[in-house]
């Protein structure tokens, strides 16, 4: 549900989704909204309301594009750019947390600034403005039985969630979630579901495998192609056969050819509706042999049939970094994950593990702190221990998971996206532990209080240190309102109830755990024998509190990060600093742990559990990013590492606000290094908080007056 309402200082309108709790503000003097119809746009919104004025301006240089009366975009304007609009109807379309769209039938001028945007009418005159959440569900259920060729029928029918089969459907907005699949004991897919799919006159034929089937299915999502299985696996159009392999080389090629399909159809659709300059397209248009105003236009089958001709090694490097992988088990319930991995358009693999003949012994990260070995350790019990000394009656000195539960693994391929999600049995290494409970429970979603809550509970007064720095971190958001809720040494009771009854969006837990509990001042609360959870996102920065984690997921949680083996207190602290820091700014699970792995000390003890595009707070002016730093002789080299989220999903276009830069391109990617004057940047960082990586070095700063490079 979107809302309007008039705020006073400043004078204003906020525009809140209370389903997803994502928020903008725009300045403007104008008359209170009046809500209206939301008709009379050429883009779907879900609300609209009606303003008199002749200024609006918001204090984020968000994206914005000028559209025409039938829609089609007629300007974009770089940052430090100005534009006019003419005498005649026109919509603005602007990329925020919520997408919104201004119908404006005056002159004026939009403005981009480094740190604002700004429409500027002649005249005061009537503004329509509608809004879009980012938010989408399934359209409902299909249900299939167990056998193979019932499963085809029923992921075929997901493409159903196609808004279009024009190159737009790169946009994360016009590919919905796909209809949810569940096992039964019939066939049976709802006619609104089977009337919505495209003719799209691809086939993919498959080898006759569950497992076949699983890693095809977002490719056949995204081509809107109908499955089959046959003795020569093949990709075909009215024209086109491409002939597939089959065992782990058909899974390498369907994954292939859907990152191949969807990055030439995101350069493809910048002759379309939304135009506008790429990177991408800029570097690779001279070496394809097409050309995109014509093939823009061309039918589905023709444009595959045009995309084959390029050779993925031409377009490898520049193909955005995959934000999911998932490797699951080729089992008939794994049907019932597919919607959700296709609705990221995850790649699909079996679940593998390496062979070891040797497998390497898992030991405690303390020896890259460069600490003694005395150093202390967040036991899995009985408080803290010292490494190389006894551990506690109750402690167990291997670091690798309780000798009576799950094994470790490590997936064969960890390295090709953002997050490998792992959804076979154990404990996987370099990879996280997803659970479609995690996904279901986001299903539910009802609107929350308009502030994001946060549990802090600290259960051992010697790290009273990480509870102050999160405290100060958590409160310096300053768009975002947060109501941290501080506890000390709480009972189980009372970690029970706040659990159970405190309707929080984080759960930040500092203490001891155990695969039997959480530390708690009377003994320790097994969250396994609480019957429901009212936590949305968690972070358990406890020794061994992957069974917790695992609980809280399969009870209500929607996704978290825990540990499987001992974590040293100092890089624990460290870990959970810089965390809270960049969930904070707005990064999901997925970037954060993808940050804080390669830049502070969160080792492969720490893994997400449930839901890695989970998030707990919007980030200011679309993805979030990590900007990159190298002192050069005469500056520095800047870079963009931007990270994909539940709004800016795979698809969207990132960049940097400033001037000097051209580098609007595909998220999640890390963009070139392009040379930028000291004096820019110092200006840029006055007005942009993002975190920092300096030759290297990840850093921090806060407020007007402060930069990273000093």
């Amino acid at each position: 549900m979107i809302e309007f309402d008039a705020t006073a200082d400043p004078p204003g309108i906020e525009v809140y989704d209370s389903i997803e709790q994502r928020r903008l503000r725009l300045r403007t003097d104008a008359t209170a909204p009046s809500a209206e119809p939301p008709t009379g746009f050429p883009f779907p919104v879900d609300t609209k309301c009606t303003i008199e004025t002749d200024e609006i301006v918001f204090e984020q240089p968000y994206a914005v594009k000028i559209h025409d009366e039938q829609g089609v975009t007629s300007d974009s304007p770089e940052i430090g750019e100005t534009v006019t609009l003419d005498e005649r109807t026109q919509f603005v379309g602007m990329s925020g947390p919520i997408k919104l769209y201004f119908r404006v039938d005056a002159g004026g001028v939009i403005e981009r600034r480094v740190t604002s945007l700004r429409i500027g009418l002649d005249a005061e005159t009537t503004v329509a403005i509608g809004a879009r959440s980012l938010h989408d569900r399934p359209a409902g259920t299909i249900t299939t039985p167990p056998d193979l060729e019932s499963m085809l029928t029923a992921v075929s029918a997901t493409s159903s969630a196609l808004k279009t089969t024009s190159p737009e459907r790169t946009w994360p907005t016009l590919r919905g979630h796909p209809p949810l699949i569940e096992l039964g004991d019939e066939l049976d897919i709802p006619a609104e579901i089977d009337d919505e799919r495209p003719d799209t006159e691809v086939t993919l034929t498959l080898p006759p495998t569950r497992s076949a089937l699983f890693s095809a299915a977002p490719l056949a999502f995204f081509l809107g192609a109908d499955l089959r299985t046959g003795d020569a696996p093949a990709l075909a159009t009215d024209g086109v056969e491409h002939p597939l392999q089959t065992g782990r080389a058909f899974e390498d090629g369907v994954a292939r050819l859907l990152k191949q399909f969807f990055f030439l159809d995101c350069l493809t659709r910048t002759e379309g509706l939304f135009q506008y300059d790429l990177h991408e397209r800029t570097v690779l248009e001279g070496d394809l042999p097409f050309d995109f105003g014509t093939i823009y236009d061309a039918p589905l089958a023709e444009r595959i049939e045009r995309y084959l001709e390029v050779p993925y090694d031409r377009i490898e490097p520049h193909v955005p970094r995959w934000p999911l992988t998932a490797h699951v088990p080729a089992e008939a319930d794994t049907v019932e994950l597919v919607p959700f991995l296709i609705n990221e358009l995850g790649v699909i693999r079996t679940a593998r593990v390496i062979d070891r003949s040797e497998p390497e012994v898992d030991a405690p990260s303390t020896a890259t702190a460069g600490g003694p070995d005395s150093q202390l350790v967040r036991a899995a019990s009985g408080g803290e221990t010292e490494l190389g000394r006894a551990p506690s009656p109750n402690s167990d000195p291997d670091p690798g998971p309780d000798p009576d539960g799950p094994t470790l693994v490590e997936p064969d391929v960890t390295t090709e996206s953002v997050e490998h999600a792992w959804f076979g049995d154990a404990i996987p290494r370099g990879a996280s532990k997803a659970t479609v409970e995690a996904y279901r429970n986001q299903l539910n979603r009802d609107a929350r209080k308009e502030s994001i809550d946060i549990l802090l509970v600290c259960n051992d007064a010697r790290m009273l240190e990480e509870h102050d720095l999160l405290d100060d971190t958590y409160g310096s958001h300053e768009r975002v309102p947060f109501d941290v809720d501080s506890e000390f040494g709480v009972s189980t009771d009372r970690l029970a109830a706040l659990l159970t009854e405190g309707g929080y969006d984080f759960f930040h837990y500092v203490g001891h755990a155990t695969p039997d509990g959480l530390r708690c001042s009377d003994g320790e609360l097994d969250v396994r024998d609480l019957e429901s959870v009212d936590v949305s996102v968690f972070f358990l920065n406890a020794c061994r509190s992957y069974e917790q984690g695992l609980a809280l997921t399969r009870r209500g949680a929607y996704g978290g990060v825990s540990t499987y083996s001992d974590v040293a207190n100092e890089l624990a602290v460290e870990a959970g600093e810089t965390m809270a820091r960049l969930l904070n700014q707005g990064f999901p699970l997925r970037g954060a742990v993808d940050i804080a792995r390669e830049n502070a000390s969160l080792g492969d003890q720490y893994l997400i559990i449930g839901d890695g595009s989970t998030d707990i707070a919007q980030s200011d002016g679309g993805a979030p990013v990590l900007i990159e730093l190298e002192h050069r002789e005469a500056g520095f080299g800047f870079a963009l590492q931007s990270y994909s989220t539940k709004e800016y999903k795979l698809g969207t276009t990132t960049e940097s606000t400033l001037p000097t830069v051209a580098d609007r391109h595909l998220g999640p990617s890390h963009t070139v290094f392009t040379e930028v004057e000291p004096d820019v940047l110092r200006e840029y960082f006055t007005w942009n908080e993002p975190p920092v990586r300096l030759d290297g070095e990840l850093r921090w700063y806060h407020g007007i007056g402060s930069t990273p490079l000093d």
